[in-house]
């Protein structure tokens, strides 16, 4: 069934599609090439705009109008997720580890030792051997080794967690 052109009076056939309304997507017409060129002359996406909803839409627009938060918003997924690895009661320790590395005395916290453990790792370990080790652990853990496997994409994404950890302790000292 040929689909005819959705302007007035026009036969031809309707071969491109041209928006009903801006703000919805599934909702189209078919135009001929005259008329969708005609359309697209007309066409104001922003039209009745003020230019503050415009440069906000813009914004918007970079993360695909979705929400966004910093790293450290208490309900990001990553703190959600290192906040349950570290609340196992049976495993957790009290204090902080002090550790000489390199001529420099290194304090851990409790989520620095969690990591070290998670990663099969000595408390102290120079970072070459913890980048080694993570590499190691990804190549092990990665969905695509394991034809994926769920249990082994949580795996990882614990071990992530925990090497971003050590990273992030490393870095500041």
């Amino acid at each position: 069934m040929e689909i005819i052109c959705d302007w007035k009076d026009c036969k031809k056939r309707g071969i491109h599609k041209a928006p009903v309304e801006k703000n919805n997507s599934k909702k189209f017409r078919w135009l001929c090439l005259e008329h969708v060129k005609e359309f697209n002359k007309d066409w104001d996406y922003f039209k009745g705009m003020s230019q503050e909803q415009i440069a906000e839409f813009l914004k918007a627009d970079l993360t695909w109008h979705k929400p966004t938060q910093s790293f450290g918003a208490p309900d990001n997924f990553f703190n959600i997720l290192w906040g349950s690895v570290l609340e196992n009661k049976e495993k957790a320790f009290l204090g902080n580890a002090e550790i000489k590395n390199e001529n420099k005395k290194m304090q851990f916290s409790n989520q620095d030792i969690k990591a070290f453990e998670i990663m099969n790792l000595e408390i102290g370990t120079k970072w070459e051997e913890i980048y080694a080790k993570f590499k190691t652990l990804v190549k092990k853990f990665h969905p695509d080794m394991n034809s994926g496997n769920k249990k082994f994409e949580e795996k990882l994404k614990i071990i992530t967690l925990a090497y971003t950890q050590l990273k992030m302790t490393y870095k500041t000292k």
